[in-house]
């Protein structure tokens, strides 16, 4: 079955999966849209526009390392939209590694991404194949910013800020919630440091007189990207929505967490955050709208005798997202990635050429880039 179709989106009924189905029809590229309840993947993939066009079969599949592995003998690439990834993502890694395919996935949590990289990225470079967590708005086109900094030699110490406007999915808020109770770290002089818990920042905000609260959103990919990256030396991320009252609120519940919920054990924890998150968005959010949903990446490049800032604005960061999953399953069936094992976007397929695929399909506009030397 999966030997006809090169690319299997998992967890494909979902508010993202969705959005890569859809653009691997744009692409042409033949795909097998998997979930455990084939029924409703069947209902989702129904109401796809233009979904008839595509070469597409759906399937349902025990979330275990062996029916997994069964679905993707054969195929190349694996789309991973299945979170929180540090609960359910671990099944889908060992089966890309057993049928011998590239893995994708589009997390935020910054424990999944050090875990997958002390377990895996050996594994997967030895075997040739791309190990790619974080591939999505929220991490991705930041990463597209820093490096057109970077560009700039001289320059070591990355400050960056991520906002985009509307309100997490059902699977982006259950994350969210699971990342409160991991420690967060950023990089300071090539060395991980912890953030302090309750930390958040006012926020300056290119392009508007307004400001806006933003946290440090689990530590993100960011740090981990460049932690071997011998241009960097010091990498900050500051994260958030635009509505300074759903931060408020995810301050304040982030506040909570620390004083009632990490005192209880890990199993009663993961509970109590997973009741927390379904109560503040249990259904799907509409479709965006790029007049009503903007994304913004900027950051701020500094080196002892150098300046760079470079912004990125965007609209529908989730279509963003599922944009940048799909060109990757695109890319990697037509040649091998830049670099294998664990690697991050741009590390796998150039900030460069990232970039145009976004610009392509009017969902980022040209970087505004400043430089002082």
């Amino acid at each position: 079955m999966s030997k006809k179709k090169p690319v299997v989106v998992y967890g494909a009924s979902g508010y993202t999966g969705r959005l890569v189905c859809e653009y691997l029809r744009e692409f042409n590229v033949p795909f097998i849209a998997a979930g455990r309840d084939a029924a409703r993947v069947q209902a989702v993939m129904d109401r796809i526009p233009g979904i008839e066009t595509a070469d597409y079969e759906v399937v349902g599949v025990e979330h275990t390392t062996e029916a997994l592995t069964e679905l993707f003998r054969g195929a190349r690439v694996v789309s991973n939209m299945v979170g929180p990834f540090i609960k359910l993502g671990g099944e889908v890694v060992e089966a890309c590694l057993a049928a011998g395919c590239h893995y994708a996935d589009t997390t935020g949590e910054q424990d999944w991404l050090l875990e997958a990289q002390s377990r895996w990225g050996t594994r997967f470079q030895e075997k040739g194949l791309l190990l790619s967590p974080g591939l999505a708005q929220m991490y991705t086109t930041g990463e597209i910013a820093a490096n057109i900094c970077l560009e700039t030699p001289g320059l070591d110490t990355l400050d960056i800020l991520v906002l985009w406007k509307g309100f997490p999915t059902y699977a982006s808020t259950q994350t969210i919630f699971t990342i409160l109770k991991a420690k967060w770290y950023y990089l300071a002089n090539n060395q991980y440091a912890e953030w302090a818990p309750g930390t958040s920042f006012e926020v300056n905000v290119p392009g508007q007189h307004e400001s806006a609260l933003a946290l440090p959103w689990g530590g993100t990919c960011h740090p981990v990207w460049f932690k071997d990256d011998p241009r960097v030396a010091n990498c900050r991320v500051a994260g958030g929505v635009f509505s300074r009252e759903v931060m408020k609120g995810v301050i304040a519940t982030a506040q909570m967490v620390e004083e009632k919920i990490k005192v209880l054990p890990i199993d009663q924890q993961e509970a109590a955050l997973a009741e927390i998150a379904a109560s503040v968005q249990a259904g799907m959010p509409p479709r965006e709208n790029p007049r009503l949903n903007s994304s913004l990446d900027s950051v701020y490049a500094s080196g002892p005798l150098g300046r760079a800032h470079c912004v990125i604005h965007g609209n529908c960061n989730y279509k963003q997202t599922g944009l940048l999953q799909a060109y990757a399953a695109y890319s990697l069936l037509q040649q091998a990635p830049r670099r294998a094992g664990l690697a991050s976007g741009c590390q796998a397929f150039g900030h460069r050429e990232l970039l145009g695929v976004l610009k392509s399909f009017g969902l980022v506009m040209d970087p505004v880039l400043t430089v002082h030397r």
